[in-house]
């Protein structure tokens, strides 16, 4: 996802823009139009969008536009790939989710205008209207209610279906493809193209059908055996075909699907189930508002290669999304990058690739926080990478590449804090096991943390955690490690240890003011870790936390650390 404005974060005057590959209905290109920049141009070779796309964030296609693997890789600013209908075969999904590219499509804007042509092709095929049946989809079920008007029996094959839907429609589910077809006058395909089904109806299965039975397809091609249907049309076995859909479409001449468009028995249409005026309109808004909705940081409603997240759950995250965001970038920056400190030159990283990320309070109580995961993990990596886009599509895939464990855990003990939520992120001492997937159950841990008030530190893993809250939609960080703070999370940060003593405010002040760099603001962290006996273990040492209005160079860095005092400073950018 991007920021808000619509941006990269870079030329955030520059608008996003979208290139729209075939015809779209004017109605949503309105609606992109009003906040992206937006170019038709219909009609383009393999070659010629290969050369235009790494110019643009968004493409939208329909069936005929081939997005393939070397076409999204040569998208380097693609965010999204939008088809305008319900089928995706065209676009390589799978690539698409390695390279974090968001996959939409508009299930539900053609639903009516498919069901019509299915009705259509039916009564065209048949001269008696008997018992009909039905896959149940989107395109199903209206099918099926629109037949039972018809006077049909409708039966239905959909493993995803629940009981209660398909009795709403007054449907009656089966259990199997070969007791359907066993049972079918009309049978009627309503699943998307997938491996699963691919050449689903064959030889076998019409002969499974009864004799003089009818099939239609408007769905995709590729599901039925075009072979195997003509011989059996040309049989008798099967009495008539009603089809909208090829395997190939155009149908090459002397192919199959050139000889069944030709047979007596067939009523074929070319590819036309969604081609009306309302449905053109229909599709072009769901997609067009799909991509103006990820251009802009949030998340679509038909994503093909993401998790359904309600709006309501979505809604309820979005601040929290960044707060976690902002979290892993924290992290990165502060204890995974080497930084200056008083009693060595450059303090290693810690590098750590197992975490606890805690859910405290309400936020505990939702089930869906894939999109809390996905956050964590762009904000570990991108400080550390250049040219990745990490997302809810590919989070997972990227951890796993990386290494990285992450453990959510949903904690509804009473709390013991005053916040309505809390996320702790606590980075577990690096060990010689590694873990074998990128999401897994909870794994008690007990780090703790040994520091020196000098400076030193003895061999003992040191505690790693960052806590945040959300108020009135503001994030804020309320501790790192042992220290209490309050702040945003924004702009560019210096983050001084120090001993907790007179003059050390002013001393940090006036370094940063003879070098030119104004505060914006300061949060001075105290301890507030209490040890066993009571006492505030360390309680001679703070953080200061500094809000400047530039990036601080190593040269003023190195003058920090040199005052008497100071510990460790490290600069951040988020």
């Amino acid at each position: 996802m991007i920021p808000k404005d619509g941006t990269n974060g870079a030329n955030s005057h520059v608008n996003p823009r979208v290139l729209v590959a075939e015809k779209l209905s004017p109605d949503g290109l309105t609606l992109l139009r009003k906040s992206l920049e937006v170019d038709e141009k219909k009609g383009l070779s393999a070659e010629d969008i290969l050369a235009l796309i790494p110019d643009y964030d968004a493409l939208v296609v329909r069936s005929e536009t081939k997005v393939t693997a070397s076409l999204l890789q040569a998208g380097k600013k693609l965010k999204v790939v939008a088809r305008a209908g319900v089928g995706v075969d065209n676009v390589d999904v799978e690539a698409a989710t390695k390279l974090g590219i968001i996959v939409v499509n508009s299930p539900s804007g053609n639903i009516g205008a498919a069901a019509e042509h299915t009705i259509a092709l039916l009564l065209a095929v048949a001269r008696n209207v008997a018992d009909g049946c039905s896959s149940l989809k989107g395109v199903g079920i209206t099918v099926a209610r629109i037949a039972k008007g018809l006077g049909m029996t409708v039966e239905a094959l959909d493993p995803y279906c629940s009981p209660a839907i398909a009795q709403s429609a007054s449907v009656n589910l089966v259990s199997s493809l070969p007791e359907l077809l066993s049972i079918s006058d009309f049978l009627t395909i309503h699943t998307p193209l997938i491996a699963s089904t691919k050449g689903m109806i064959g030889k076998k299965e019409l002969l499974a059908m009864k004799k003089g039975a009818r099939i239609l397809n408007v769905a995709r091609g590729g599901m039925i055996d075009e072979e195997a249907l003509l011989e059996a049309l040309s049989s008798g076995h099967i009495a008539g075909a009603g089809i909208d859909v090829f395997t190939s479409e155009p149908p090459q001449p002397g192919s199959s699907a050139a000889s069944l468009i030709a047979h007596p028995n067939v009523v074929a249409t070319p590819h036309l189930g969604a081609s009306t005026v309302e449905a053109q309109e229909n599709v072009s808004i769901d997609v067009c508002e799909q991509v103006l909705s990820i251009l802009h940081g949030d998340l679509p409603r038909s994503a093909v290669n993401a998790p359904l997240i309600l709006p309501e759950e979505y809604k309820t995250l979005q601040p929290f999304v960044r707060l976690v965001e902002k979290m892993g970038s924290l992290y990165t920056q502060h204890y995974s990058t080497p930084h200056l400190s008083h009693t060595i030159p450059a303090s290693p990283s810690d590098t750590r690739t197992t975490f606890d990320l805690i859910y405290e309070g309400s936020l505990a109580t939702l089930t869906n926080t894939k999109p809390l995961f996905a956050a964590l993990i762009k904000g570990l990596t991108t400080p550390i990478s250049s040219g990745i886009n990490v997302n809810i599509v590919n989070a997972e895939l990227i951890a796993k590449d990386r290494g990285l464990v992450i453990n959510e855990q949903h904690s509804r003990s009473p709390a013991d804090h005053n916040y309505s939520s809390l996320v702790t992120l606590r980075a577990r001492p690096s060990t010689p096991s590694r873990a074998s997937s990128s999401r897994r159950p909870p794994v008690p841990t007990s780090a703790t943390d040994h520091h020196d008030p000098k400076g030193a530190r003895d061999p003992a893993p040191r505690e790693q955690v960052i806590s945040g809250y959300v108020s009135a939609s503001q994030i804020f960080i309320s501790r790192l490690d042992r220290f209490a703070t309050a702040f945003v999370p924004e702009g560019n940060l210096l983050i001084c240890h120090n001993y907790d003593s007179p003059g050390k405010i002013g001393a940090v002040g006036g370094i940063l003011g003879k070098a030119g760099v104004n505060i914006n603001y300061m949060s001075v962290a105290p301890v507030s870790q209490v040890d066993e006996g009571g006492a505030k273990a360390g309680s001679n040492e703070a953080l200061m936390i500094l809000g400047v209005d530039r990036e601080v160079g190593k040269e003023v860095v190195g003058k920090l650390v040199a005052e008497e005092g100071i510990l460790e400073v490290s600069v951040l950018a988020l």
